[in-house]
């Protein structure tokens, strides 16, 4: 009935920059309560945490990303995003967002996933 849906992924040169963004799949569905992430997994690897942002907007990053990688939030989108920027063939990898509960229909989903987007970090 509700589910996270994620786009802007794609082929990038190496430096280049990606947004990503991760939107319910219903309009009143509600990520305020919720905190958000992003993770991502390679061919033949597990998937990895990237980025958290908390109710309150405290955001913790992987070793990796710092510096580089930025996630944001947007409740009144019912939205979460991820700018990438300084981009390596490193970061190739389908990159899935999570809500750790949303509002919806009266009831309460919990630790939901998106399907993926690709993103390929390429020359």
């Amino acid at each position: 009935q509700v589910q996270l849906v994620e786009s802007g992924g794609g082929l990038v040169q190496p430096g280049g920059s990606l947004r990503l963004s991760c939107a319910a799949s219903e309009s009143s569905a509600f990520f305020s309560f919720s905190a958000l992430a992003w993770y991502r997994q390679a061919p033949g690897k597990q998937r990895e945490l990237v980025a958290t942002i908390a109710t309150g907007g405290r955001t913790n990053y992987v070793d990796s990303v710092k510096g580089r990688f930025t996630i944001a939030r947007d409740n009144a989108k019912n939205s979460v995003y991820l700018q990438m920027n300084s981009l390596k063939p490193e970061d190739t990898a389908v990159y899935y967002c999570n809500a750790d509960r949303i509002r919806y229909g009266g009831e309460w989903f919990s630790n939901l996933w998106g399907q993926g987007t690709q993103v390929t970090v390429s020359s």
